[in-house]
């Protein structure tokens, strides 16, 4: 039995094709344990899959014969499959050589660039909603990228790695974060809304922090969103909210105009103190 996928690698923006003899097992654990049986092969996006490294990887793998032969046709086709259905993974394990020199995949595992996915409405067909957080299915359809946790304080921030400093900083001061949720980098006030109601459909919901940078944001369109949002939901849980960039001066006429009750914080650290006692 054998090991084998296609990855993009973060670090050199390359396909990689992933490969052991240690299939059958978990990956992550022969990576740790038995890192010299882990084989990787870097694709030059432009060059594509060269023959020499097909050639390389069925040598490595100890494919031979028929079944090289099998390989080697199996992993121009797998290839050829990742970069038309714009995976972002395929992984077959096992892979595995039968006695009469076939090599067949047992089972597989696809990943796909959402980005791309309005290309592919046959792969969005398979989609299965009931199989997922109904959370993470209504924040999809406002092009929210939510998930869920199992703490007390929610977050929405603007940016992924915003979003992670966020959720470390409630952890700092001795909250737990319920969700990771980024809005991104142009929010509409209908997105806002949309992320609260789909906060408080978490009964374990406590408080709310929201902490916006604004660079591409305009933090008075969020102030605006923020706003409405309270309005239509009826929020009654307290709301903690930290604007920096962008527009702030008006973001911050605009909350305290309001009437509502929101409480501002002047930094990160500050915002996460807040949220943290008012639970």
């Amino acid at each position: 039995e054998y090991y084998l996928s296609l990855l993009m690698d973060r670090d050199t923006s390359r396909p990689v094709i992933v490969a052991s003899t240690e299939g059958g097992m978990d990956i992550e654990e022969v990576a740790e344990n038995r890192p010299e049986k882990i084989i990787k092969q870097l694709i030059h996006p432009l060059a594509g899959l060269q023959p020499y490294e097909v050639r390389k990887l069925t040598a490595a793998l100890g494919f031979k014969g028929g079944a090289a032969k099998e390989f080697g046709k199996l992993l121009k086709k797998l290839y050829k499959l990742f970069l038309s259905l714009d995976c972002d993974m395929v992984e077959i394990n096992p892979l595995v050589e039968t006695n009469d020199g076939q090599v067949l995949a047992l089972d597989a595992k696809f990943g796909f660039d959402d980005n791309a996915l309005y290309r592919h409405p046959e792969i969005l067909a398979y989609r299965d909603t009931e199989e997922e957080d109904p959370r993470e299915v209504a924040a999809s359809e406002f092009d929210l990228s939510y998930i869920g946790l199992d703490g007390n304080i929610a977050c929405l921030v603007n940016g992924a790695g915003l979003a992670m400093a966020t959720m470390d900083a409630i952890k700092f001061a001795g909250g737990d974060p319920a969700n990771f949720l980024d809005v991104g980098g142009g929010a509409t006030k209908e997105q806002v809304v949309g992320a609260f109601n789909i906060i408080q459909s978490d009964a374990k919901v406590e408080a709310i922090l929201i902490n916006i940078f604004g660079g591409i944001m305009d933090c008075n369109v969020i102030a605006e969103g923020v706003v409405a949002a309270v309005q239509e939901t009826g929020l009654k849980l307290p709301l903690i909210v930290r604007l920096e960039g962008n527009n702030v001066t008006a973001g911050r006429e605009t909350l305290s105009a309001s009437g509502l009750a929101i409480t501002g914080a002047d930094d990160l650290a500050d915002a996460a103190k807040k949220a943290v006692a008012s639970v």
